[in-house]
């Protein structure tokens, strides 16, 4: 009963409240001014070991994996053997879709994480990391750079003005 009414909470919440819902079912540490752009967030069997930050994004799809259950292959010979791992998300940091951190991992602040990115070690302040496993492309001040030389600046809040927007933008580049 109770995991449904917490379900129904979390659908019902908003982008900017939902983490609120989850870090109280799962128990895991919440900064604050977080988003959280999907509801299809694993935290794993031991969320507990989870700590996020301050003004973190976490979109659809992320996996937080705080265990390494390959070791139960080898539990006849050793009862009760697991390999357990803290996970730290620093501030300031966005976590692209279908991204799976793995245990024992810190990611620091000021960090993007790429889409469908295997965090298997630190990743250090201040740069932004993809692939499978992911690694360091690139410092943020480089990353804003070669941004800025990409964007449009969007003002529009109206959806329909706002996709006429896009498209005269992206139309005139």
């Amino acid at each position: 009963m109770q995991k449904n009414f917490f379900k129904h909470r979390v659908y019902m919440a908003f982008s900017r409240t939902v983490g609120g819902v989850f870090s109280e079912l799962y128990g895991f540490k919440l900064g604050k001014n977080r988003r959280f752009a999907g509801k299809n967030i694993s935290f794993g069997s031991e969320s507990f070991l989870i700590e996020i930050g301050d003004d973190v994004t976490i979109t659809p799809g992320v996996k937080f994996q705080t265990h390494d259950g390959g070791v139960a292959l080898f539990r006849k010979e050793h009862i009760g053997m697991n390999v357990f791992g803290k996970i730290k998300i620093g501030n300031n940091v966005f976590i692209g879709e279908d991204a799976m951190i793995m245990y024992g991992v810190s990611i620091g602040n000021n960090v993007v994480i790429g889409a469908r990115s295997l965090v298997t070690k630190d990743i250090p302040d201040n740069s932004v990391a993809v692939g499978s496993p992911a690694r360091v492309i690139k410092t943020l001040e480089e990353y804003k750079i070669s941004s800025l030389k990409k964007s449009i600046q969007v003002y529009e809040k109206d959806l329909e003005l706002r996709k006429k927007e896009i498209i005269s933008k992206l139309n005139s580049k």
